[in-house]
């Protein structure tokens, strides 16, 4: 997969995969780094390497592109993420799926847990399983906890698409892929999204295909 040995020390893959420049190559469902639960980030990169391991994030997540991006996913189980969504949508998507812009931040040991009962389901992928798009019911509110990349508190709660891209990301970060939670009858290539399932909500696919929604 071109990613570093698991035998490294965690510095020394950071440093190995930064070593090649550009975007970092991003890992596929089905190798087992996605399906281990990351370590807490406890000062394991030096603070420079930190910042250029945070910003070759970025690069790849707006490379693929995406709106976020755990470290697992390229190779590095490390409880880091980093999110990011200009929400370029239609005023009709953004207020069905309460997607809101949001600006670039880095979440490290985050955790999230509900905030209230409401649950929502949407259509949902990854960039570690391309192609393909399912429908997945989370907590519409959740309480997000953690650090940013200066160790400073993360204590708040997050509503709507930002809720989701959270939970999706941390998720990485406990080996959870989308997939797990998904309706796997939703299951649709992106091709068949295109064709078929690009309203606001998916309401239509679960007619169509068998699913319920919450």
């Amino acid at each position: 997969m071109g990613t570093p040995s698991d035998r490294a020390p965690l510095a020394e893959r950071v440093e190995e995969l930064l070593a090649a420049g550009g975007p970092l190559p991003i890992v596929a469902a089905g190798d087992p780094v996605l399906r281990r639960v990351a370590e807490p980030y406890d000062g394991q990169l030096a603070p420079a390497l930190l910042a250029r391991f945070v910003e070759a994030l970025r690069q790849t997540m707006h490379a693929a592109p995406g709106v976020g991006l755990a470290a697992p996913q390229v190779g590095v189980g490390l409880r880091i993420a980093v999110i990011e969504d200009p929400a370029p949508v239609p005023e009709e998507v953004r207020v069905a799926r309460g997607r809101v812009p949001q600006p670039f931040r880095v979440l490290v040991n985050p955790s999230y847990e509900p905030a209230g009962a409401g649950r929502a389901a949407f259509f949902e992928g990854c960039l570690s399983v391309p192609g393909w798009q399912a429908v997945v019911a989370r907590h519409a509110e959740v309480r997000l906890r953690g650090l940013d990349e200066r160790g400073r508190a993360v204590d708040e709660v997050v509503a709507g698409w930002p809720a989701r891209i959270v939970q999706h990301e941390t998720d990485h970060l406990d080996g959870t892929l989308y997939l797990d939670r998904a309706e796997v009858r939703s299951l649709a290539s992106n091709a068949a999204m295109a064709d078929l399932w690009s309203q606001p909500t998916p309401e239509r696919a679960a007619s169509a295909l068998g699913f319920e929604l919450p």
